[in-house]
């Protein structure tokens, strides 16, 4: 179950966002993003695709929901690309033009929770966090490793998947690569794998249950997370149950409108697109 010691904190009402300089022409404005399982640390993760979408996105609030940097793969081999760094600096950058930046803690990135409730660089450190939408909607956002039966009671067995998963995704840059030089687009091996796989799919239906389940508990009238790299947004009884995926798979965010409205968007899928349908530029 959630860490009940640790206080809910409401976001306070954003500052006045000021431009982020990052880009000079078409831009994507919300209210709020969420983005997780960034795996930073890690060759697996696509930080040249989440630069390009922080290059074409604007918020009030951006919740980075765990799994931001792989402290578990850090300890034993250290990989710290430009790229890499160039994410942090991203992020640093929008606190300090006046988003309002979370930072929730993961399990592989656990090493945050000896710093909740400070803030660092503008960058608010929480274990998890309520946010309400702008049609007063109540949502609880937290990774969701607290509900995974593997990580509470066998950590061990975490580790040995999380192995087992990095030898799926090396799979999974191999197999891209020879799509790239046949023409093909970008397509998650890893990801169908994965999904194909029974025991995995149950796992997933039964973390997804648990979730909305606490979100009822803290009388919420939905749950954000991340964790289990599948992004996703239906209801689960009363509860709206929301997964905004990852960054080494799937490359999704789950989005806020200036409405209130939610959506999941597949970057690499969608981004023509999205940007096509822009028609007022973005102010210098």
């Amino acid at each position: 179950m959630a860490d009940e010691t640790i206080p809910l904190r409401w976001q306070p009402p954003p500052s006045e966002l000021a431009p982020s300089g990052d880009n000079t022409g078409r831009v994507l404005r919300f209210r709020s993003i969420w983005i997780s399982d960034i795996h930073l640390g890690t060759r697996g993760c696509q930080a040249e695709a989440l630069l390009d979408f922080l290059k074409y996105t604007e918020s009030e609030y951006l919740y980075l929901v765990g799994d931001i940097i792989d402290g578990w793969h850090l300890k034993k081999k250290w990989y710290w690309p430009q790229a890499h760094n160039d994410v942090v600096q991203k992020v640093l950058r929008r606190a300090k033009h006046g988003a309002q930046v979370f930072f929730v803690a993961g399990n592989h990135d656990e090493f945050a929770r000896d710093f909740i409730g400070l803030h660092f660089g503008g960058v608010f450190v929480t274990n998890e966090v309520m946010h309400i939408t702008a049609k007063d909607q109540k949502l609880l956002v937290l990774h969701g490793d607290q509900f995974d039966a593997v990580m509470s009671y066998a950590k061990w067995l975490a580790h040995l998947g999380d192995a087992a998963y990095e030898f799926a995704l090396w799979l999974n840059r191999i197999f891209n690569f020879l799509r790239q030089k046949l023409g093909f687009n970008y397509w998650s091996l890893s990801a169908w794998l994965k999904h194909k796989v029974k025991n995995a799919v149950e796992h997933i239906g039964a973390f997804e249950h648990f979730i909305a389940e606490s979100a009822r508990h803290h009388k919420a009238d939905g749950v954000i997370c991340g964790h289990i790299h599948h992004a996703e947004m239906r209801q689960i009884g009363d509860v709206l149950y929301c997964n905004d995926g990852d960054w080494v798979e799937s490359c999704t965010a789950l989005v806020e409108d200036m409405d209130g409205n939610l959506s999941i968007i597949h970057w690499l899928d969608e981004r023509e697109k999205l940007l096509g349908a822009i028609t007022t530029p973005h102010a210098a």
